[in-house]
């Protein structure tokens, strides 16, 4: 990757309290309650990046230190899908709720209204980007983009990423989503962090694909009951059949050999 991981503008995740669940802190939030932080993080002007964790994500963590890092470093590690959500309660974060990043990029950007945040986008092929601002346009009017980049898929030289932040900063968002895919988008916002103005970095993976309609999302029934991923593989099962296959057995282990337990904030 380059360089060293720790981003040191950021205050360390978890001093909202969190839940160690296979090793890894998430952050025990609702929407309501990572609404109210990463809010207060834009008004205040602090730096940090956020991290949306889905079972698949903490998995990787859980097996990988430096990724592991990534995710203490971050202001909030949401739980993203339900079986995380459930780890969290279980373990006494009662009012720990999921928060994906399809949900929380049209929350925050509505929530940013009246405030005047603006946004900027990282990630995501040409086509998927232009559909992406129209349909967020659409489903969030007024929002304000500061612009779409489409960065390729190769590691870019030290000049062209140069180039990308001074184009990031000459903008002045207040939130840059980051669409690059796990654990690429987490590497990416902690090399970054100090390097960028906005206030907040945040991962979001698929939303990007989702959003700019390229990717169905699973019916609100199936979300709510821990089965959005097995609307995903009925549809991609040639690509996700081994991702499930070694993630679920694995995080069930995990929970079997080590017991969620609150961790108190810092």
């Amino acid at each position: 990757m380059g360089g060293s991981i720790r981003a040191q503008g950021t205050e360390p995740a978890q001093t909202h309290g969190g839940v160690r669940i296979a090793g890894v802190d998430v952050s025990a939030v609702d929407m309501d309650r990572a609404l109210e932080v990463l809010g207060s993080h834009i008004r205040d002007r602090r730096r940090g990046y956020v991290c949306v964790s889905d079972v698949h994500s903490l998995m990787r963590a859980s097996r990988d230190p430096q990724l592991r890092e990534v995710f203490s470093r971050a202001v909030l590690t949401t739980p993203d899908g339900m079986p995380l959500v459930w780890a969290g309660r279980r373990a006494g974060a009662a009012n720990m709720g999921r928060v994906c990043g399809p949900d929380l990029l049209p929350a925050l950007l509505a929530a940013g209204l009246e405030h005047g945040w603006k946004s900027h986008f990282v990630g995501g092929r040409p086509e998927v980007v232009a559909a992406l601002r129209a349909n967020l346009e659409r489903m969030v009017p007024g929002v304000d983009i500061t612009g779409m980049v489409s960065p390729p898929f190769r590691t870019l030289s030290k000049e062209e990423d140069a180039a990308l932040v001074d184009e990031i900063n000459a903008a002045g968002p207040d939130i840059v989503w980051v669409g690059l895919g796990a654990p690429k988008q987490e590497y990416w916002m902690a090399e970054h962090r100090d390097s960028l103005n906005a206030p907040l970095l945040i991962g979001v993976g698929a939303a990007f694909d989702m959003h700019a309609g390229n990717i169905p999302r699973a019916p609100g029934w199936m979300r709510k009951y821990g089965l959005e991923w097995l609307f995903r593989f009925s549809k991609e099962p040639r690509r996700l059949w081994r991702r499930y296959l070694s993630t679920i057995p694995g995080f069930v282990f995990a929970l079997l050999k080590q017991k969620p337990r609150l961790v108190p904030p810092q």
